[in-house]
């Protein structure tokens, strides 16, 4: 009998030995997956990348040569030489921050040729004091694209050849997540300490093109992806559409810093200003300047510069992307445009305004 009783004081006690090793393996578990979601950095870290990096002001950037992002990193139309001197027009005028756009098929075709694009990228934007922000994903214009030549611009159309990332394909191939995570893996790990990046904005305009909540699976994927490899680089995702509540909801959650999309006038931008600062996070504005939609250097740059927010207008210098165009309003005949929408520089380097230059040039300390 007390042979019994401690042959199931034994067992009792292994079992719970086991119950208890197999609750800490899931309490573990949970702590892992907890660890992944709250990579997102403290306060005391943003604010310390804000002090490092001071005000941010730049453009998004695409070479006047490049129609899209595939033919900026493919190695055949990759120019180093364009990037360089256009980089240089930037400099001249105090601008040093670019947002620059990737793309995975690019990776896809030549892994390491990508990789040593985007350092060359780097070295030469870092040669003209210009820091980057790269952009892994975008919901904007052609749904489908493919490796090799790309299309010709259509005369007159606003953006004619960019395309999506991963667009469509993501919904008809479900095998596309797995190259689409070693992707971004691979490009984070390689570049997660470089300084000179400032940002990784891991996914533009989220919803946008009809797509809305079934944009939320790559989005929350994305984040996951960076934050197993925790750059030491701020990671976000711009919110752009007020109506887009659930994506909203994730991207100022989960962002390390606040960066937004605003091409209004100076009323309504503020507007969004005052709402995203009660955040209290550190704040970059990665798209702005639509001069047609009275979003101007002139009466929008000065707010960002009084709040300390990063500024990055759309387009540096006209060319095959056709942003001079308004998004709606193509001239078919390609002639002029009577007001450019986007874009500060002739493909020659002069300024589309004198004024607008000189207004940029006292924002930033160019004499």
């Amino acid at each position: 009998m007390k042979r019994t009783g401690t042959y199931l004081l034994a067992i009792m006690l292994f079992l719970g030995v086991a119950c208890k090793s197999k609750k800490e393996k899931q309490e573990a578990a949970d702590t892992k997956n907890s660890e992944v979601v709250s990579q997102k950095w403290t306060q005391e870290q943003a604010d310390v990348w804000a002090e490092e990096n001071g005000w941010l002001r730049g453009s998004n950037f695409n070479p006047s040569t490049s129609i899209n992002q595939l033919e900026v990193w493919q190695a055949e139309t990759f120019d180093p030489e364009t990037i360089d001197r256009e980089l240089g027009w930037a400099e001249e005028i105090g601008l040093n921050c670019m947002r620059v756009y990737l793309h995975h098929v690019a990776w896809e075709v030549d892994k390491d040729g990508f990789k040593n694009r985007m350092n060359k990228y780097l070295e030469i934007a870092d040669s003209h004091g210009i820091k980057t922000i790269f952009v892994f994903f975008d919901d904007c214009w052609n749904a489908t694209y493919q490796a090799g030549k790309q299309p010709d611009p259509k005369p007159g159309v606003h953006n004619s050849g960019w395309v999506r990332d991963p667009g469509d394909l993501i919904y008809e191939d479900p095998e596309l997540i797995v190259t689409l995570e070693a992707y971004v893996k691979d490009v984070l790990t390689v570049f997660k300490d470089d300084k000179r990046i400032a940002i990784w904005d891991l996914y533009n305009e989220p919803g946008n093109s009809g797509y809305g909540n079934r944009s939320m699976p790559l989005l929350k994927n994305v984040f996951e992806w960076a934050w197993e490899i925790r750059p030491t680089q701020p990671v976000s995702a711009g919110v752009w559409n007020a109506s887009l509540t659930d994506l909203n909801k994730f991207q100022l959650e989960n962002s390390d810093i606040i960066t937004y999309h605003n091409y209004e006038g100076p009323e309504q931008h503020q507007a969004a200003i005052d709402t995203l600062k009660t955040r209290g996070l550190p704040m970059v504005c990665t798209e702005y300047m639509a001069r047609r939609n009275n979003s101007y250097f002139q009466n929008i740059m000065p707010i960002l510069h009084n709040e300390n927010i990063g500024a990055i207008n759309w387009g540096l210098v006209a060319g095959k992307s056709n942003t001079k165009y308004a998004w709606d309003e193509p001239i078919p005949d390609g002639s002029e445009p009577p007001l450019w929408f986007h874009e500060i520089f002739h493909p020659d380097g002069t300024p589309y305004s004198q004024e607008e230059v000189d207004v940029i040039k006292s924002l930033t300390g160019v004499n």
